[in-house]
C-alpha cells in the first residue's frame, strides 16, 4: 500500500487552511504593542506542527511576517515550563490567576 505525495497534499490541505485561518484571526486579535513585537520578531513554531515541511513557508506567505522553528521543537515548550516552574517566586508577578 502506498500513498502519493499528492494524496497526502490533499489529505493536509483543509487542515493546513485552519492552521492559516487561525493565526490570522490570532494576529488579528492581538493587542498593538504585540503586534509590534510579533512584526519585528516574527512568528515562532513548536510542537510537532513545526515540523509540517513547509508550514513555515506557507504562514510567511499567508501573514507577510517573518516564521522561524524552534531548534527543538517536540520538547521546547515542555523545557520553558519547568524553567518557568523553578523560577516561579521570580515570575509569579507576571501570571494572572483566576
Amino acid at each position: 500500500f502506498t500513498v502519493s505525495s499528492n494524496e497526502i497534499l490533499e489529505a493536509l490541505n483543509d487542515p493546513l487552511n485552519q492552521i492559516v485561518t487561525s493565526v490570522k484571526v490570532a494576529l488579528e486579535q492581538t493587542p498593538p504593542e504585540l503586534g509590534a513585537d510579533i512584526t519585528e520578531r516574527g512568528i515562532m513554531l513548536t510542537g510537532g506542527g513545526a515540523l509540517v515541511r513547509d508550514l513555515d513557508r506557507l504562514l510567511v506567505e499567508e501573514t507577510g511576517l517573518p516564521v522561524l522553528i524552534a531548534e527543538e521543537p517536540l520538547t521546547c515548550v515542555v523545557k520553558g515550563c519547568g524553567m518557568a516552574l523553578e523560577r516561579m517566586d521570580q515570575l509569579s508577578s507576571i501570571f494572572t490567576y483566576e
